[in-house]
């Protein structure tokens, strides 16, 4: 019986005339998720590889690109945020782009506004922003300053491998702490339990609250999708340490790709409330801009059995495209695959007892009221208290 031809719109091994192409020859990395290099969308020249120039000899593969640290002298470090559907309205950036080299980042365009590619550029060219700590303190310093929750690591992670020479994160943390801001920290990386000793006193004044990120419990698919990031056992085990310093720590069960990594959620889940977390959250995949082809480019060389049926699930729930951009549905996708893995999530949460309490309405957020540093009472002046 002869195959039906293979669909285009389904089948990213499909060339427009319906016919099955080639499959592309992509070179994997140790250490690395993105598989190609394109040009920044707004460059003026765009290079292609020759595909000759990418046949070689197997005892003889190609180096691995190296992480590139950059100094940037930032102008502004505080990011402000008007979209409805997130639970923040400013953030803080560290770094621009993110070695980790999550293969999914929905941050991985930001690079090519630079003239760099949102692909192994993104992972291997690191701008650290060394002057963030002196402008946020400028920033809290101004009698408008309000005190509404700052998220760290919004856009990229804030406790990436580079962070432990540079300490950047952790200025960061001292000026917030010093001014008694409330702050969320989103992360893959149990770097986080290094700033414990300055985390427990903000969390005693309900100042702080952490997510981990875990989209998976399977080490080999992290491996590769999440090649620098820390394993899923050990981000569990950050969680443990966190809530133990008495620090609250959930978990963002995220992304959630059908056919990969989503029949792992409730294990996920599982394994943060034992871990002590009593809140969590979840997103589905993401795939805006260069990043469809890049995610595409990794299934393909990681997963190419695969590939064509989580692509098919994804514009399920996109409605019919890789990507759909619109408020309110981009994070959890529509149909009847995204409403299952809804309520797969809110059953889970309920048998564990997790998002009962709101930890961020006990966060000390007063947008009317300006912030202040944090200093010690002069007892001269409690005499005329």
């Amino acid at each position: 019986m002869t195959p039906p031809p293979a669909d285009p719109a389904t089948d990213p091994t499909a060339d427009q005339a319906g016919g099955a192409r080639e499959q592309p020859i992509h070179l994997v990395w140790k250490g690395r998720a993105a598989v190609s290099n394109r040009d920044s969308r707004f460059n003026r020249l765009q290079h292609e590889s020759d595909p000759q120039s990418l046949e070689r000899d197997p005892d003889d593969p190609p180096s691995a690109p190296e992480t590139e640290i950059r100094i940037e002298v930032a102008r502004s470090i505080l990011s402000s945020n008007r979209s409805p559907d997130i639970p923040f309205d400013r953030s803080i950036n560290p770094y621009r782009g993110c070695e980790h080299g999550c293969v999914y980042c929905y941050a991985r365009p930001t690079h090519t506004y630079l003239g760099l590619s949102a692909g192994l550029d993104f992972e291997t060219k690191i701008f650290a922003k060394t002057n963030a700590a002196e402008l946020l303190r400028k920033e809290l310093s101004r009698p408008d300053a309000v005190r509404s929750m700052i998220a760290l690591g919004a856009n990229t992670d804030p406790y990436q491998p580079v962070e432990r020479q540079l300490g950047i994160t952790r200025s960061v943390l001292e000026v917030l702490s010093e001014f008694g801001h409330p702050i969320s920290i989103t992360t893959k990386s149990s770097l986080v339990t290094r700033d414990i000793d300055l985390l427990a006193p903000m969390a005693e004044r309900n100042l702080v609250k952490v997510f981990i990120s875990v989209g998976t419990l399977n080490a080999d698919i992290a491996r590769t999708m999440e090649p620098r990031a820390n394993s899923p056992a050990r981000r569990i085990e950050a969680i443990r340490r966190l809530n133990a310093a008495g620090i609250p720590a959930g978990v963002m069960a995220a992304p959630i790709v059908p056919a990969l990594t989503d029949q792992d959620l409730e294990r996920v889940l599982d394994a943060a409330a034992a871990a002590g977390a009593r809140f969590a959250g979840y997103t589905v995949l993401r795939l805006p801009l260069e990043i469809a082809e890049l995610f595409v480019e990794w299934l393909e060389a990681h997963h190419p059995l695969r590939a064509r049926h989580v692509m098919s699930l994804v514009r399920q729930m996109r409605g019919g495209k890789d990507y759909d951009a619109t408020f309110g549905t981009r994070m959890r996708g529509t149909g009847p695959i995204a409403d299952l893995i809804e309520r797969r999530f809110r059953i889970a949460c309920k048998r564990l007892g997790m998002n009962t309490d709101r930890v961020e309405q006990r966060m000390q957020a007063n947008p009317a009221q300006p912030a202040k540093p944090q200093v010690a009472p002069d007892p001269q002046m409690s005499l005329f208290d």
